[in-house]
């Protein structure tokens, strides 16, 4: 693979202890269980070679959320705290391009690649992943540093979070990113 440019910026959805909240896997574990590993691998290769960092976090304006401000669950997780310098990105819907700026700050330093890593698969991290796909951004989805949970389709079958995870990956590859792992993307670096 080639170089990635100095501008490729790593792009971290939603890592919160909101996530870690039982009520997500009511319908059964999450997948991934080594996500938050990957996540804090990339982010070190990120800061080793000074390249840019944005860190999504949500900002749920639900009074029943884990993801609501004012509590706990609203902190990043430990592997995926910011650090001085790193952008935060508060957003309140799914898609870290709605009502946040990003696309412009995006455009404003010259970043045409993004590596997008975090949670919740099939939810916000598809969601950013499809705009960006749209906006025409380079966008490369790390596989083994997202995670999702267990769920019910309409008819009312479980699927279990690995297929769910498997489905949206399938879904986003080669038409609104590239799906890759976290070895193969930090090989990248140089």
């Amino acid at each position: 693979m080639t170089p990635l440019p100095p501008t490729a910026c790593l792009l971290l959805i939603d890592l919160q202890q909101a996530i870690d909240d039982p009520s997500w896997a009511a319908a059964g574990p999450r997948n991934n269980p080594g996500a938050e590993a990957h996540v804090a691998s990339l982010l070190d290769g990120w800061r080793l070679t000074g390249r840019p960092v944005i860190h999504v976090r949500h900002n749920s304006v639900n009074p029943d959320s884990t993801y609501r401000p004012g509590q706990p669950g609203h902190d990043f997780k430990p592997e995926a705290r910011p650090e001085p310098g790193e952008k935060i990105i508060g957003k309140e819907t799914n898609s870290a391009f709605i009502g946040t700026g990003l696309e412009d700050y995006l455009r404003q330093c010259g970043i045409e690649i993004l590596v997008v890593a975090g949670v919740i698969t099939n939810n916000s991290v598809e969601a950013t992943v499809r705009m960006a796909g749209n906006l025409s951004f380079d966008t490369w989805l790390i596989g083994d540093a997202c995670f999702t949970f267990a769920r019910h389709d309409l008819s009312g079958r479980l699927w279990r979070a690995e297929e769910v995870h498997a489905l949206s990956l399938a879904n986003l590859d080669g038409e609104y990113c590239t799906v890759t792992d976290t070895a193969a993307m930090l090989s990248r670096l140089g």
